[in-house]
């Protein structure tokens, strides 16, 4: 069956409630019609039975006990006042005077009235008829007390013929009340409709489910913000990839939010493909507008896990560096071995000895050096690698005067040599990127009681002080913008890794960049 309009809808449920209205007010007019029905006609036939009890003849047939003219002048009053019934009892409470001749001798049903105890009475029995009674009282000089009762009544006209006779009042006011409801139903479902871009309540309720259904199948995060930023929609995924159990749109708070998330969620930092560092995870956020006829009514934002792609990244980016050290290596081996080649052609055996011998002296004692100095093997292989990569560049890569790491027990910590060379590998990247040719790298690590403390030092142009925070925090730097594949992660991954163990990282200049690495073992904190 083909559903109503909405137009329809609404049209029956103005009908509906115009009939209700109706009918209400018919009902107020008619208790306000029984009543002052009741009021007015009270007090007229009180006044027509203090008329009556009023006049000398009655009172002096009464008192005479002569009955015959009371009957005539009880039909007198009843045609001059219109009342349906004029009764008159005498002192003994026999009727004298009826409309209804077979009530005449019969004793009188006073219905509780006060009017033989000498007080006029007015009451309403069976609730839709009025009774007036009045004391007859003895006239003057013949004694006194009440020598008899008179009763006016009169009964109220039917329910139906009240309303009969005001049908045409209640047809003109059914029918302006017609036209109202239909005009007003008719421009109430064009607003509603234009406010609702054409649809019809079933259509909404259809595109709701649907968009429910779509943003909890689709894997990305959605998340919708109005004009004040405040979080309107928000799915399972988005939920989960913000690490928000059980909050419900209107409750997440994006000023809550660190300040990288929440720069990109308001749109203070925009561009598309956003990184984001949230607990474990790397997110990638896109946000886009939502502008309707000229008006900004918010914006929706897109979250993609990325955790998996760049852990593939870094182990991408270990290989390449393997691969980079191995070439630095060729390319140092290949010039040594040209020269021992040319020194052999020209019979220079004794210069290729003291060649050879300076060769090894230098590289068993960086060798000697890093693994005398430090500790963790894995630490001491990264340095001893990147010592090639830094002479390719022509970087010196050396070890600070104090720099000693002890040796630290795996069953005690067993992922302190990974988040280690983590740390360190990134510090060392970043530090020979800084500097360029010719540059110094010093590398400073140092065993405290309950943690491990790097330190690398370069000659570069230093950090600026306002970005101080930003370079750890935004997880990208300028060279991640302006080299395509460039790392961009790299300090943020390194203060991620600080900040899981309970540790800090931080920068300060001191004749260039200075970063300060504190990772306390497992089970410790740092003060």
């Amino acid at each position: 069956m083909r559903r109503r309009t909405l137009a329809r809808q609404f049209l029956g449920w103005q009908l509906g409630i115009v009939a209700l209205l109706l009918a209400a007010v018919g009902a107020l007019a008619v208790v306000q019609s029984d009543a002052a029905f009741r009021e007015t006609q009270g007090r007229r036939m009180l006044s027509v039975a203090e008329d009556v009890a009023a006049g000398t003849l009655l009172r002096e047939r009464l008192l005479a006990g002569d009955f015959g003219p009371v009957p005539a002048i009880a039909v007198s009053a009843r045609n001059l006042s219109g009342a349906d019934d004029v009764v008159v009892v005498d002192g003994a409470g026999v009727v004298r005077a009826a409309g209804d001749p077979a009530r005449i001798g019969e004793p009188f049903d006073d219905g509780g009235s006060t009017a033989a105890a000498g007080r006029s009475w007015v009451g309403y029995p069976g609730g839709r008829t009025v009774d007036a009674q009045v004391p007859v009282m003895a006239p003057d000089g013949a004694g006194t007390g009440v020598i008899g009762v008179v009763a006016a009544r009169v009964a109220a006209p039917p329910l139906l013929t009240g309303l009969a006779a005001a049908s045409g009042q209640v047809t003109a006011l059914l029918g302006v009340a017609l036209v109202i409801g239909v005009v007003g139903s008719l421009l109430l479902a064009r607003r509603v409709r234009r406010q609702t871009l054409g649809l019809e309540p079933a259509e909404i309720v259809e595109l709701v489910q649907r968009r429910e259904a779509m943003l909890l199948g689709v894997k990305e995060g959605v998340l919708g913000l109005d004009p004040a930023h405040r979080v309107t929609l928000l799915n399972d995924a988005a939920r989960d990839l913000l690490d928000l159990p059980g909050e419900q749109p209107g409750d997440v708070d994006v000023a809550a939010l660190d300040g990288r998330l929440r720069d990109v969620l308001t749109g203070a930092v925009t561009g598309p493909d956003q990184l984001v560092l949230r607990g474990s995870r790397v997110l990638v956020l896109n946000r886009r507008p939502v502008v309707v006829d000229g008006t900004d009514v918010g914006a929706v934002v897109t979250l993609r896990d990325r955790t998996e792609l760049t852990a593939l990244q870094d182990r991408l980016d270990a290989s390449r560096h393997v691969t980079d050290t191995l070439r630095a290596q060729a390319h140092e081996f290949t010039n040594r071995l040209h020269t021992i080649a040319g020194l052999t052609e020209l019979g220079e055996h004794d210069e290729v000895r003291r060649f050879v011998a300076g060769i090894v002296a230098e590289s068993d004692g960086w060798r000697r050096e890093v693994t005398g100095r430090v500790g963790d093997a894995a630490a001491a292989a990264l340095l001893v690698a990147k010592a090639s990569l830094a002479t390719e560049r022509g970087v010196s890569l050396t070890l600070a005067p104090t720099a000693r790491l002890d040796p630290v027990d795996p069953a005690r910590d067993p992922a302190l040599s990974a988040d280690l060379v983590t740390v360190l590998g990134n510090l060392v990247d970043n530090a020979l990127d800084a500097v360029g040719r010719t540059g110094r790298v010093e590398v400073d690590l140092a065993s405290e009681a309950c943690a491990v403390r790097l330190r690398v030092r370069d000659s570069g142009p230093g950090v600026a002080s306002g970005i101080a925070d930003e370079v750890f925090r935004h997880g990208f730097t300028t060279k991640a913008a302006e080299q395509p594949g460039g790392r961009g992660l790299g300090l943020a991954l390194a203060r991620q890794v600080c900040l899981r163990r309970g540790g800090t990282i931080a920068v300060h200049n001191d004749g260039g960049a200075v970063f300060t690495a504190v990772l306390p073992l497992a089970g410790e904190g740092v003060a």
